[in-house]
């Protein structure tokens, strides 16, 4: 589930040597989390999410949009798979590995209960200390979006549409929170 194993100090490289078992495995400031395969509701979000996204930023040369599984390593004691994150270009084009960007524009994860934990908490704190511009935590349930930024000591609660604007857009990308959660989900 999303608890916490029960090693004290966990390591990228320790996490890579975990033999596939179809978990997902992340490390955060040396805490090992295992969560399993998300549910199919909740791949139809991240989806949904997705078209969206690649969309925009393909549409505005903005960035580049990534899914789950990839790794993104912080530190040699942090990695992390978010369920979708943009990274910005690399001298207009697609990055090839992570260590290309280093950064990341905005960050989302779709709830699931095993991970609401790791997702609000743990995972919030560390991507606001990396300055993540935006971290959306998308609440399937309650066809809401948290909205986080990197000085936020609570979430902006979004039910009716959410705004994204990364630097040298020329506008806006606008979701309709509820058409998005019908379209997603029904």
């Amino acid at each position: 589930m999303g608890m916490p194993a029960a090693q004290t100090e966990w390591t990228v490289e320790m996490v890579h040597a975990i033999p596939d078992d179809n978990n997902r495995y992340e490390v955060v400031d040396g805490e090992l989390f295992v969560t399993p395969a998300p549910s199919w509701r909740h791949g139809d979000v991240i989806a949904e999410l997705h078209l969206i996204l690649a969309d925009y930023v393909k549409q505005n040369s903005v960035g580049h949009v990534k899914l789950a599984p990839q790794d993104v390593v912080l530190d040699h004691r942090t990695l992390v798979e978010p369920d979708i994150f943009v990274v910005p270009l690399v001298e207009g084009k697609k990055p090839r590995v992570w260590e290309d960007v280093g950064k990341m524009l905005l960050v989302i994860e779709v709830l699931s209960p095993s991970t609401a934990r790791l997702d609000r908490r743990v995972k919030r704190e560390r991507y606001q200390r990396e300055s993540v511009p935006q971290y959306w935590i998308v609440d399937v349930d309650a066809r809401l979006i948290e909205r986080w930024r990197p000085s936020d000591d609570r979430p902006e609660i979004l039910v009716e549409r959410i705004e994204w604007e990364p630097a040298g857009a020329p506008e806006p990308l606008v979701i309709e929170l509820r058409e998005f959660f019908q379209q997603a989900l029904e």
